[in-house]
């Protein structure tokens, strides 16, 4: 059985510039549309000042995470309000391994199957709405070895990433389907250095991501649609980078009784 290791706090954040969200900034240029799709700044959520993840471990294909200033399994306070979709379960962890979609987690000890070898791991606490809290403290991000169940290695990474988060799954209903909530996490990719997250929808061009925020897309039609966003560098080219760029597919339905 390979021996377990431990991300603490004090070796995850070395040396990675911070991308802590600017929300008093503008946050994107939408590119004009004919089919009515449009796209908001979502509004400000409710904060966690003190939130973080402290440590991590990985051993016998089980994680156990210690984290302070957040409480799983509750609803966020202003839930209600943000009128987009909401796990009626409540706070959680979002993990995210490689290209595949997040694995939502309502509990800070849960077992979770990795297969063996390399891969790129980011992890954050998530309101009950699946928005992530955007401080650095509040996500760990590594490039891990798995090995029968196990971390046998945990490396920052250094290279620029951007990890796909939201939307995912399939949306039911008039309140779930109105307020499409578009959140990603950029690693070692600043905004203030020129990075920026081009968006497409279903194959058009969406917008131009120029800020860390979450983002509302409304006007689309009941159906699948696909949302493919793409880290780019100052000079506005495709970073050459792992998981670079990254689609999901997700579904939007109608309730029969019309809600």
């Amino acid at each position: 059985m390979a021996d377990k290791v431990a991300m603490e706090e004090e070796n995850i954040e070395a040396e990675q510039p911070s991308n802590e969200a600017v929300l008093d900034a503008p946050g994107f240029e939408i590119i004009d549309r004919t089919d009515g799709v449009t796209l908001v700044d979502m509004p400000s959520s409710h904060s966690f000042p003190d939130a973080q993840i402290n440590g991590i471990t990985y051993s016998n294909g089980k994680f156990d995470f210690d984290v302070s200033g957040y409480e799983f399994g509750v609803q966020t306070p202003d839930a209600e309000q943000l009128m987009c979709a909401n796990s009626d379960k409540g706070q959680h962890i979002h993990l995210i391994i490689d290209n595949e979609p997040y694995m939502a987690k309502y509990e800070p000890s849960f077992e979770q199957d990795i297969t063996d070898g390399e891969h790129y791991m980011l992890t954050f606490l998530s309101r009950s709405y699946h928005q992530s809290i955007k401080r650095d403290r509040a996500a760990r991000v590594a490039k891990v070895m798995s090995q029968d169940g196990a971390f046998t290695s945990m490396e920052d990474i250094k290279e620029p990433m951007l990890f796909y988060s939201r939307p995912k799954g399939t949306y039911r209903g008039k309140k779930a389907t109105e307020n499409i909530m578009v959140d990603f996490y950029p690693i070692n990719a600043p905004f203030a250095e020129g990075y920026t997250v081009m968006a497409e929808l279903d194959g058009e061009p969406l917008a131009k991501f120029s800020d860390w925020k979450s983002y509302y897309i409304k006007g689309m039609g009941m159906g699948e649609h696909t949302l493919t966003l793409t880290l780019m560098d100052k000079e506005g080219k495709a970073v050459d980078a792992p998981l670079n760029p990254v689609s999901r597919t997700f579904t939007l339905e109608e309730l029969p009784t019309g809600e």
